[in-house]
């Protein structure tokens, strides 16, 4: 569960801000002109989860930890989670939806969204540890 929370927090941290921006422009019909940034920050953001998910498997593998595929996918797909839990914060701060069906409209695709980010991110983590696990062991010289 620690490794979850450190492995989500990372990623959902690396594209915060960006976060913002792009939810004001789905849903306060604000222009986002800024796509050169966001190609940038989703580099990061690649980069952040392949690192947190080699470096926690590592860790993993070296407690003698062999179960890492799973582990993998949600230490990095976590980021859902908290990328979920960031909507609440800018629902009761910046929007204001008033209606129960607009509400639950905005939690919905909400949801939908933090779980396609989760499970791209868990993806992610998952196949840079999968590399990971292919280089250390393929280096393993059997005589």
């Amino acid at each position: 569960l620690f490794t979850m929370v450190i492995g989500g927090i990372l990623p959902f941290g690396a594209v915060f801000i960006e976060l913002y921006f792009i939810m004001s422009s789905v849903w306060l019909q604000r222009f986002y002109y800024v796509f050169g940034f966001l190609a940038l920050v989703v580099l990061i953001l690649i980069i952040t989860c392949a690192e947190m998910a080699i470096v926690l498997c590592y860790f993993q593998l070296c407690n003698e930890n062999y179960q890492w595929q799973w582990r993998s996918f949600l230490n990095t797909g976590s980021a859902g989670v908290f990328l979920f839990g960031y909507s609440f914060v800018y629902f009761s701060s910046t929007l204001e939806i008033m209606g129960f069906v607009s509400t639950m409209l905005y939690f919905s695709y909400m949801f939908i969204c933090s779980l396609l980010f989760g499970i791209t991110t868990g993806t992610i983590g998952f196949v840079s540890s999968y590399w990971f696990v292919l280089q250390i062991y393929g280096a393993v010289k059997v005589d």
